[in-house]
């Protein structure tokens, strides 16, 4: 049975595109109280300035009764020397289990750009509250440091007779991983969940990054503590010993490295102690961690394919209130949207030659509704050479469709689906696609759409949906699992989180790199962790 310390989010912040990676470590100095009978259950929430407002990024681990903490989990974030990036780091109590922030108490927070914490290396700042008022003598320390190393080690542990600390049970274990700072100092890495009720446990493999383990240096001693768990925060000192990870990379292909878990008090009492039991290392791997830009340099292409909404709520084209009208100045928000993502996304595709299909709509000769057509009216052939072709197409088939209905989405979801499914036969990291959606409305076919999705996140494949206009969106909020996995109709749960949704009214005004950024936010994350969790390097990758 494992207990973990604190189910939070995990992984990198923000877009991979950029080179530079900062990994921040977060540990504070008298906090707040704010428990009566115990201490507070501290956690640290991190905070990006977006367009103005703050946007939680990530969050650590809670420490229980707890007010000094030093948090094992770290904030990465991609460094933008070009960018002012605001960020704030608030601390919070834990009370309930709740992931909503104003379930805890607030015990101070701190405001300063990336730039600050990076040019300084290392700050101490006092925590304020939200008056502006000092949060009692409460500190905050950040430290950062460059992950220009993308190399990970991933680490598989087990203990073996460890010693018994409940008086009742026998202990619920957990290890945590110290490295050596500059100035002597052990910093706390990494901390594994607990396993309950055993002296024999056996932890989940887990990966962190090779600089923050040891800095790059394999040579490099690291300090490993084994403790057993106490809900008052009081745990108890099991036993403790030092190893490089050249000595743990020994443990490969079934052969464990065995290390005895050494409690100094304990051997300087017991003139016949031997240890505190065992700590075994059960494989020990280095590999690199490939990010989007090493895909993208490694020959991966972006399949860009747009689906535009063309049903009768847009209004007809030739009304100046049509969200179809094409303006004196030569565009609507179908157009600009339009824009604002494939003039990125092109870049990414050798060929630039874009399928553009349409849905909605009644087709002539017959006029039969279509939710799945070539908007060149070229069933053979939907592709379009660039944006400029994909806007001309758009322009020259909007007099010749009669509007309809109803906003079926799953057709165009399934049939780029399709070619997604036949990119996983080359079993490389070579393709990966994108399907952009602009839509004003309410979908109609939300069953079978939620079930295409659930489907495609199987896939290279990743879904953008535009709002246009001011329909109510609540359905595209849902699909967009940002806050939890979509699921089926049948009750099967997505994979991965592979749609982004946004309303297009939220940034008329804004320049149209706004909108591009706010839309391909997500991408790149997804495309990495797709080809990771098919095990699939770059095409040209360098051994770890």
């Amino acid at each position: 049975m494992a207990y973990t310390l604190s189910p939070t989010p995990s992984g990198p912040i923000g877009s991979q595109d950029c080179i530079c990676k900062v990994e921040l470590s977060i540990s504070c100095q008298n906090l707040l109280d704010r428990d009566v009978t115990s201490k507070s259950d501290p956690f640290c929430v991190l905070f990006l300035e977006i367009n103005g407002k703050w946007s939680e990024i990530d969050r650590t681990e809670t420490t229980v009764n707890n007010l000094n903490p030093a948090f094992a989990k770290k904030f990465i974030i991609n460094y933008h020397f070009e960018e002012v990036q605001k960020l704030k780091f608030a601390v919070f109590d834990q009370d309930k289990s709740s992931m909503q922030l104003y379930e805890h108490d607030f015990l101070g927070e701190f405001a300063c750009t990336l730039g600050t914490i990076v040019s300084s290396k290392k700050i101490t700042r006092p925590l304020v509250l939200g008056s502006g008022k000092p949060a009692g003598k409460g500190q905050i320390m950040i430290a950062a440091q460059e992950l220009s190393d993308n190399r990970v080690i991933t680490l598989s542990m087990a203990g073996r007779k460890l010693d018994k600390k409940d008086f009742f049970g026998k202990s619920d274990p957990f290890l945590e991983f110290y490295k050596q700072g500059d100035d002597g100092k052990w910093m706390l890495v990494h901390r594994t969940e607990v396993i309950k009720y055993t002296l024999d446990p056996v932890w989940k493999p887990f990966t962190v990054p090779l600089v923050s383990l040891c800095d790059g240096d394999v040579e490099k001693m690291i300090k490993v503590l084994c403790y057993d768990y106490d809900n008052d925060g009081g745990h108890d000192f099991i036993g403790e010993f030092q190893i490089s990870v050249v000595k743990m990379l020994e443990a490969q292909d079934a052969r464990a490295i065995e290390v005895e878990c050494i409690n100094p008090k304990k051997q300087m009492k017991k003139k016949n102690y031997k240890n505190s039991g065992i700590i075994i290392v059960r494989s020990c791997k280095i590999t690199r961690d490939h990010s989007f830009l090493d895909y993208i340099l490694g020959g991966c292409q972006l399949m860009f394919t747009v689906g535009i909404d063309f049903t009768a709520s847009n209004g007809n084209p030739q009304d100046p209130s049509s969200l179809h009208h094409i303006n004196p100045m030569g565009t609507n928000e179908y157009l600009s949207a339009l824009w604002s993502v494939g003039q990125i996304i092109q870049d990414y595709d050798s060929d630039k030659m874009f399928p553009a299909l349409g849905f909605g709509a009644q087709l002539p000769p017959d006029w039969k509704v279509s939710h799945e057509f070539a908007v060149n009216f070229n069933p053979t052939n939907p592709f379009c050479s660039g944006v400029e072709g994909i806007v001309e197409a758009y322009s020259n088939c909007l007099p010749h469709l009669r509007f309809y209905g109803p906003t079926n989405f799953s057709p165009i979801v399934n049939h780029v689906a399709r070619f997604a499914a036949q990119a996983t036969q080359q079993k490389v990291a070579a393709q990966y696609f994108i399907l952009l959606i602009i839509t004003d409305g309410v979908i109609s076919d939300m069953d079978e759409t939620r079930h295409a999705i659930v489907q495609a996140s199987k896939l290279p494949m990743s879904l953008i949906i535009i709002g246009v206009g001011n329909a109510e969106f609540a359905a595209m909020e849902f699909l967009d699992g940002d806050n939890r996995m979509l699921r089926s109709y049948t009750g099967e749960e997505a994979v991965r989180d592979i749609v982004q949704f946004v309303p297009f009214r939220e940034f008329r005004n804004a320049p149209k790199e706004t909108l591009a950024k706010a839309v391909l936010a997500e991408l790149p994350q997804q495309v990495v962790q797709y080809f990771k969790q098919q095990n699939l390097p770059p095409i040209h990758s360098e051994p770890a």
